[in-house]
Order: structure tokens, then C-alpha cells, then sequence
């Protein structure tokens, strides 16, 4: 059944709303063409099938990790399994418990709604989806005064799936209710080769094995990031090029949007130079850490340091923020006085 998304929320920038809603029209429509998070589809594949078996609507899930790896895509993916019909929305755009009643009573049985940044939803508006979530019924206050009397109204089953990448900032009576909760890793370099390569063929890109690794390794680990950044480097392809994607044109695309062989672009590395050259290497509390490089502390928390977490560059530590060996290795420099990297942190 085709997926009719009723409400497309997104507050973004123009040009990153036309990159989304490219991303959308080209993403993957069923677990046969997701790729990665094998562990994860695997479960969702036996919960679809008990779900269909039992004739009953999937139960709520819960997709957390960092942004650009494919909570909105397995969304689309589950509903399409499902063969039921998407309602998608976020959760800042649900400001008040109209808002959310207009979509439940709009819902379908079985059918899906999708909240993306559901970590955002105002109080009011939480405590309203309680009784959705649990009984399918809405609880609503009418009349005022001594006439005010409590209404309860039948919703149609459904299930609701929250993302976020801040799941430590829903409350516990939230997130106890979905009894399906996943956490979305980054990808293997490998999966991001392949992650390009189909999406190049939908593209009509002609990209050579050699450039889909070249742009997989400097992805961070990040899909949305991977396809991006083919979409990159087919300009440069097109324009300086003969219109073929091979390393040394993937390579030197990259190149031109400073990002580096390690996959580290210009906000990564201002934040670890700013380590290294204005504290000493660290550590640094996050909130003198975003002052210094002006930028906003989530996007800090969320966007820039998981990868650099992952791949070894930044520790946190109770006391703040601290470059690793790696990173004063990288930018090819040694702590003052020339001590070992290694010392500062108490390996050696």
C-alpha cells in the first residue's frame, strides 16, 4: 500500500528542506532494500510478522541515535511492511492538545504516526498521547467552570513511533510506554559503499568502486551524510570532470569542501583545535566550549561529537572535554613542553 504522509513538519533551512524531501523521494522502501543496523531490522522483521499474524497494529517503537542514520527511512520502511497508511509530523510543531487530538481522531486502524523529535513535544501534548498510547482513548476537559466535566473519546488503534536523538530528555512515563526500543549506531564503512552505490544507480551517477569507498570512508558513519556528499562530488564530476565518479574525483571534491581523509570537516576540527591550542588539550566544560567556537550546545552534544567519540578523537570526562592522543597526532602536534599525548590522559 503506498504510504500517504499527511503532515510533513520539518522546520529547516530552504536548501536543507529541498535535500530532505530529495532524500525522501529516493529512500529505501522495504527491509530488502535498508541497508545496515542488521540486528535491528531483524527484530523489526519478527515484531511486523506477529503484528500482521495476530491482526493487531504494531507496537510503539521508539528509534533514538544520532541524527542522518535512518529513523524517518525505517518509519516509511515499517509502514510499508505493514501496508498501512504514515501520518508523519514532529514532535516542537505539536504545540498544543488540539493539535495532537485532530491527528489521532484523523488516524486509520493500525495505522502509523510518526513523530520525529519527539523530545520536543510540549508537557500538555504528552500527557494527552498517555491514554492514546495505552487504551487508544482521548482524554479531554470540557465546559468551564463548575460545568467542567471530563470527555473520554475512542481512538483507532495505532502505533507510534518516536525518534529522537535526545532520548535522555524523555520523560520516564514516555518512554516507558513503547515497548519497542532501538538504538541506531553508525555504519560500517562497507554498508555506506553500498548505501552510495544504490543510490547513485537511482541517481543515474556513474560511480566507480573506488569513489563509493573513497566518499563512504569520509561519511562519519552517517548515511545522509554519504549520499550528500555523492550528490557533492557528481558536481564536480560533471562540471571539472568527465562526469564519472572515481576516487581522485571523490577525493577531490572532498578536498574543496575541506574535509579531510579521516572524514573530519571544518566544524570537527575547529573543535578540537580549540582543545588542543586553547586549553591545553582539555579538559573544558561544554558550556566555555561552545562559547569559544559559537556554537550551540546540542548541536555540540548531538551532531559533532559522537562521531568524534567514536572514532577516538574526544574523551568525555567528569571535568569536561579532553583532545585525545589520536587528535593531537592528527593535527601533527604535542602538548607544551612537548609531553607525550599519551601522559596528559594517564596511559603511560
Amino acid at each position: 500500500m503506498t504510504i500517504e504522509s499527511d503532515r510533513i513538519d520539518v522546520s529547516r533551512t530552504p536548501l536543507h528542506q529541498r535535500e530532505v524531501e530529495f532524500e525522501q523521494l529516493h529512500r529505501p522502501q522495504d527491509f530488502s532494500e535498508f541497508v545496515g543496523q542488521a540486528a535491528i531490522k531483524e527484530r523489526l522483521r519478527v515484531f511486523v510478522s506477529a503484528a500482521e499474524q495476530r491482526g493487531e497494529p504494531l507496537d510503539h517503537v521508539l528509534l533514538y541515535g544520532p541524527p542522518g542514520l535512518g529513523k524517518t527511512t525505517l518509519a516509511h520502511v515499517l509502514a510499508n511492511e505493514l501496508g498501512v497508511r504514515l501520518t508523519v509530523t514532529t514532535g516542537p510543531r505539536l504545540e498544543r492538545a488540539h493539535d495532537v487530538a485532530s491527528i489521532l481522531a484523523s488516524l486509520s486502524p493500525r495505522s502509523i504516526l510518526f513523530i520525529d523529535e519527539i523530545h520536543g513535544l510540549p508537557r500538555v501534548v504528552e500527557e494527552l498521547l498517555y491514554p492514546g498510547m495505552e487504551d487508544f482513548k482521548m482524554d479531554f476537559m470540557v465546559g468551564e467552570g463548575a460545568s467542567t466535566r471530563s470527555l473520554r473519546l475512542p481512538v483507532p488503534p495505532f502505533t507510534l513511533i518516536g525518534a529522537t536523538t535526545r532520548a535522555g530528555s524523555l520523560s520516564n512515563p514516555l518512554r516507558n510506554r513503547f515497548g519497542i526500543v532501538e538504538h541506531l549506531s553508525m555504519y560500517a564503512d562497507g554498508e555506506l559503499q553500498e548505501i552510495v552505490s544504490r543510490y547513485a544507480l537511482k541517481l543515474g551517477i556513474e560511480l566507480r568502486e573506488d569513489g563509493a569507498n573513497e566518499i563512504a570512508i569520509r561519511s562519519r558513519g552517517t548515511p545522509r551524510i554519504a549520499n550528500r556528499l555523492l550528490r557533492r562530488a557528481r558536481d564536480y564530476a560533471e562540471v571539472e570532470r568527465e562526469g564519472i565518479v572515481t576516487r581522485e574525483v571523490a577525493d577531490y571534491a572532498l578536498q574543496r569542501q575541506e574535509i579531510d581523509g579521516l572524514g573530519l570537516d571544518p566544524m570537527d576540527k575547529k573543535l578540537l583545535l580549540t582543545i588542543i591550542e586553547k586549553f591545553a588539550g582539555g579538559p573544558v566544560g561544554l558550556e566555555t566550549l561552545a562559547a569559544a567556537i559559537g556554537e550551540d550546545r546540542a548541536n555540540i552534544e548531538e551532531v559533532i561529537e559522537p562521531f568524534l567519540l567514536q572514532q577516538g578523537f574526544l574523551m568525555r570526562t567528569p571535568r569536561g572535554r579532553v583532545a585525545t592522543p589520536r587528535s593531537w597526532e592528527h593535527f601533527k602536534l604535542r602538548p607544551p613542553g612537548g609531553t607525550d599525548p599519551q601522559v596528559l590522559l594517564g596511559i603511560e
